[in-house]
């Protein structure tokens, strides 16, 4: 990449309008790997560059991916309307530069949770035509059985489908917890498949995305990171 004006720089990181940015250089709020630097005009290569904007560091980064572990009571929406949105659970700069959710759990489902800025990314991950495994934990009211594992990779009948819908893999984790694994992505659907097997979902977790698991991020609840090449290649696999 050719070098580039600082205050881009940090426009395309999401620090606001060019102006605001040419503003926070010429304040003295910005250090380029530890150096002062006042000149917003300034070029800099901005691949792999390290920065500070008040004192916080960061890297530039052309897109984001990032992984959040979504707590419950926080709706998948740049628009929220019953419930904060998952959005503040991230820095102001990553909201200004257009990170949006990848794909969508209800307000009261936690989880991982994929962000990016990079609309080919949405669009790829997000496309049913890719079938990538998604790995959830249910809670039930009753407790599970065979009959409803069984039921659950067999396939049950939605009111609005077409055909059945069956798990890829479902097993019982505890007396009233069940690991459910689906590649379809229907709206509402491990409830919805519970409700029809004759249960009901009290509380319902995502635990992976493809390979890449929650638990190996050792994120927080609301906590997020950065996902590099090699937890990003994780979402291909089964």
């Amino acid at each position: 990449m050719s070098r580039v004006a600082l205050d881009r720089i940090l426009q395309s990181q999401g620090f606001g309008t060019r102006r605001v940015c040419q503003r926070l250089v010429a304040d003295g709020h910005v250090r380029i790997g530890g150096t002062l630097v006042r000149d917003p005009q300034r070029e800099f290569d901005p691949v792999g560059i390290e920065f500070t904007v008040f004192d916080e560091p960061w890297v530039f980064r052309e897109q984001v991916y990032l992984a959040l572990n979504k707590p419950a009571g926080y709706e998948c929406s740049r628009r929220p309307s019953h419930h904060p949105g998952v959005l503040s659970l991230l820095p102001e700069p990553m909201r200004c530069r257009g990170v949006q959710p990848v794909g969508r759990l209800d307000h009261d489902t936690t989880g991982l949770l994929l962000l990016s800025d990079d609309g080919r990314f949405i669009h790829h991950q997000s496309s049913p035509k890719r079938k990538v495994p998604k790995h959830y934990v249910a809670s039930t009211h009753d407790p599970v059985t065979p009959e409803l594992v069984a039921a659950m990779r067999a396939g049950v009948q939605l009111h609005d489908e077409p055909a059945p819908l069956a798990a890829v893999h479902c097993k019982a984790v505890g007396p009233n917890r069940i690991a459910i694994t689906l590649a379809q992505g229907k709206y509402h659907q491990v409830k919805r498949m519970l409700a029809a097997a004759g249960n009901h979902c009290t509380a319902l977790q995502r635990v992976a995305i493809g390979g890449l698991r929650l638990d190996a991020l050792a994120l927080p609840e609301g906590g997020w990171c950065h996902l590099g090449e090699s937890e990003l290649g994780l979402l291909s696999a089964g």
